[in-house]
């Protein structure tokens, strides 16, 4: 007969088998590019691939306004901003439904034929960080939508976006980065280029000034946003602004270093990739791709160039890239978005660039070892993850498309999050347990 204390051991350990068998729901998304800024949800368990037509609808909804704006999910709540006739708003949505919650006007609307924000809402501790075209800078309360406070950043910091070729610029295009009890933007001014605010009421940290960086591109900001990391021992912040990439110290706001290498002089897009003491950056506009590894140079920092990468290999437009076991997945070509996988060590290739079914740039998110690529004419393609080859997973239209569908795909709590202009659909990619 065996001892009751054996039996325990017995079922604590089929217990712990089963639990680590269930698949992972990570449910929130607090933001742009997800919990680490990266473009990767670390949920688990989801569809293998999809059924003929695309994954189940679980729900679609109105009242988004016109945008581009991806979504953020936090507890029972969505957030994303749009364009109504009356101004620029930030909007909160039930999870479940889609049922606006409340919708808070925090500028003007853009009458463009870029019409309307694109910037991704930052949720933390109860509030809600949003950055319109205009560069209204706003923190709401999550619960209810009010204004804790607001800052311009053209007004306060004399922040301007870089200009397209001498054009009109495309208006401000940033997702607020949350870091503590700070919120850092990018105003773009020469005095004023990063600044750090204290996150509960908006008084002024620190700012950035630069030197004159001459190299490529133009001066002002670009159209990323702000990422952190630790590179050579040293927090800093990494962003991709008019003149290219600089990193910027998280405590003084110090320029530690920059590289102009990589910038073009109509609109630097892509959020960059930190892989340890490593930057991985790439725009469109025929400038291409750089890998830097980030070294201590006596008492300062210095980018050093690992390689380059001229535009004919890769160039990203504003689709973004993912970086998954030492590759950098992302869509290649100006306006094209043709999906590659090339080995970040040494800069080569192991596949692609492949021409699908998509068309214009590809808007990328990873889960579960898949890649999700939304591309430009609104179709949803399913990519497993792998250096070895290039394999689909399935395909389907996102209902609705009239203008470029850009906004980028979301994957928490097992469902799929597709904004389209007023509309929002969920999909549920949860596989069956």
């Amino acid at each position: 007969m065996r001892h009751p204390r054996s039996l325990a051991v017995v079922v604590v350990t089929v217990v712990a088998i089963a639990l680590s068998t269930l698949p992972a729901r990570s449910a929130d998304w607090p933001g742009w590019r997800g919990p680490n800024r990266d473009g990767k949800s670390a949920e688990t368990g989801l569809l293998a691939s999809w059924p003929a037509g695309g994954p189940p609808l679980a729900w679609k909804a109105a009242g988004m306004g016109t945008g581009f704006s991806s979504v953020a999910v936090v507890g029972d709540r969505l957030y994303t901003m749009g364009d109504f006739e009356d101004g620029q708003y930030a909007v909160a949505l039930a999870k479940d439904g889609g049922a606006v919650v409340w919708k808070t006007r925090i500028g003007t609307a853009w009458n463009d034929e870029f019409l309307g924000p694109r910037g991704t809402p930052s949720v933390a501790d109860g509030r809600v960080y949003v950055v319109g075209t205009d560069g209204n800078l706003a923190c709401l309360a999550a619960k209810d939508g009010s204004i804790v406070w607001q800052q311009s950043l053209p007004k306060a910091f004399g922040g301007v976006v870089m200009k397209a070729g001498g054009r009109t610029d495309w208006k401000f295009s940033e997702s607020p980065l949350l870091d503590g009890n700070r919120v850092i933007v990018t105003p773009g001014a020469k005095d004023a280029a990063l600044v750090a605010l204290e996150a509960a009421t908006g008084k002024e940290v620190w700012r950035t000034a630069l030197p004159d960086l001459g190299g490529k591109g133009v001066d002002g900001a670009g159209y990323s946003s702000v990422v952190v990391s630790n590179a050579a021992g040293v927090r800093q912040y990494v962003q991709l602004i008019g003149r290219g990439l600089i990193g910027v110290d998280a405590a003084t706001g110090k320029l530690l270093w920059s590289y102009t290498r990589i910038a073009n002089d109509v609109a630097n897009i892509p959020t960059p990739l930190v892989d340890g003491n490593r930057v991985f950056a790439s725009t469109a506009y025929g400038a291409g791709a750089a890998l830097l590894e980030i070294r201590k140079d006596g008492e300062t920092l210095a980018a050093h160039e690992l390689y380059f990468l001229a535009a004919d290999t890769l160039q990203n437009h504003h689709g973004g890239m993912i970086l998954h076991g030492g590759h950098v997945y992302t869509g290649t070509g100006h306006n094209k978005g043709l999906p590659v996988a090339l080995d970040l060590a040494t800069g080569k290739l192991a596949w692609g660039p492949i021409r699908n079914a998509g068309q214009g740039s590809a808007a990328i998110t990873f889960a579960d070892g898949k890649l999700y690529l939304r591309y430009q004419n609104g179709l949803m393609v399913l990519v497993q993850a792998t250096p070895t080859e290039y394999k689909e997973l399935g395909s389907f239209e996102i209902p609705g498309v009239s203008k470029p569908s850009w906004a980028h795909p979301v994957v928490s709590g097992g469902k799929l999050y597709l904004r389209e202009q007023d509309t929002l659909y969920c999909y549920d990619v949860a596989g069956k347990t």
